[in-house]
């Protein structure tokens, strides 16, 4: 297949476009600069000029392509909800160039949004419209096009992780970096769930090649690491002092980051491995944390 990605040169996108490659099928990726057109032709795909903003970019590349898959995301979480209305404009546009055919598109959300409550793990056959992570918008928009004939999909992610990024722990680490210790809320054992980037990337190539409209798989590797045990890594590794705070201290130590800190996002993948024949392989994440250099970003 001839597949149109976005985001083609960021984090997860830059680990599908090989993996693309290597299975046989051609990309183009779409690129604001001249930096990330180098590296989407070194890396051997075809380059389109665009953004997230340029609507009309979205539709031409769409257009060019017999699958899409949208991973690129604005990620200044400081305004996540402007930022998730973007997505759905951006979602909407690249739907509206596939109307009619049965080109698959699959777009990106977050595990959270497959949660029942009550301290359940969230399930692929679960959406929680009622979910307090604005990032609901994207799948919302999905149903949109699904009942106008698109044949859209969805790829549910965790906390993505290599030794140098880590899903909303990278800007966690900022936090604790600059208030010299590393806290946590309560007892910290709330769960957040976590994926290495190169399984992810796979998960995506396995999803676009076993097309099935209206699925949601869920990109877990590891079910759930506590809030604690992640702080305890990151203590660790900056060498500063791991504490406890109660939950009325956490927006003036945690800032934008504190509606998620107190969250239990635990999630399973049990029927995606199944669904997809996937078997993520890679590093845990708190393996990953270990072996992070933390003296680059002092």
């Amino acid at each position: 297949m001839r597949i149109f990605l976005t985001g083609a040169t960021g984090f997860i996108g830059s680990r599908i476009v090989p993996e693309l490659i290597a299975a046989g099928h051609q990309v183009l990726g779409m690129t604001r600069s001249d930096s990330g057109a180098q590296a989407l032709q070194a890396a051997g795909a075809d380059v389109h000029r665009g953004e997230l903003e340029d609507l009309e970019s979205l539709r031409a590349g769409a257009a060019q392509a017999d699958a899409v898959i949208h991973t690129a995301f604005d990620h200044n979480f400081a305004n996540f909800v402007a930022n998730c209305e973007k997505d759905q404009r951006a979602i909407r546009a690249l739907g509206s160039a596939l109307i009619g055919s049965d080109r698959p598109l699959l777009i990106t959300s977050g595990t959270g949004i497959g949660s029942p409550g009550h301290g359940e793990l969230a399930r692929e056959d679960v959406f929680n419209a009622a979910h307090p992570n604005p990032r609901t918008l994207t799948e919302i928009t999905g149903n949109e096009l699904l009942d106008k004939g698109v044949a859209v999909s969805v790829v549910r992610l965790p906390q993505v992780h290599d030794p140098v990024k880590q899903g909303l722990i990278t800007p966690l680490l900022d936090i604790i970096r600059a208030k010299g210790v590393s806290a946590y809320v309560g007892d910290g054992q709330n769960r957040w769930p976590a994926a290495h980037v190169l399984d992810v990337a796979r998960l995506y190539r396995l999803a676009i090649e076993q097309c099935k409209p209206g699925t949601r798989y869920n990109a877990v590797a590891e079910e759930g690491i506590t809030a604690r045990a992640i702080a305890e890594a990151l203590g660790e590794g900056l060498g500063i002092p791991v504490k406890s705070i109660d939950a009325s201290e956490s927006a003036a130590y945690f800032g934008w980051m504190s509606a998620f800190m107190s969250m239990d996002l635990s999630a399973s993948s049990a029927w995606t491995r199944q669904a997809l024949g996937w078997n993520p392989a890679g590093p845990t994440l708190l393996e990953d944390l270990r072996r992070m250099d933390y003296s680059v970003a002092a």
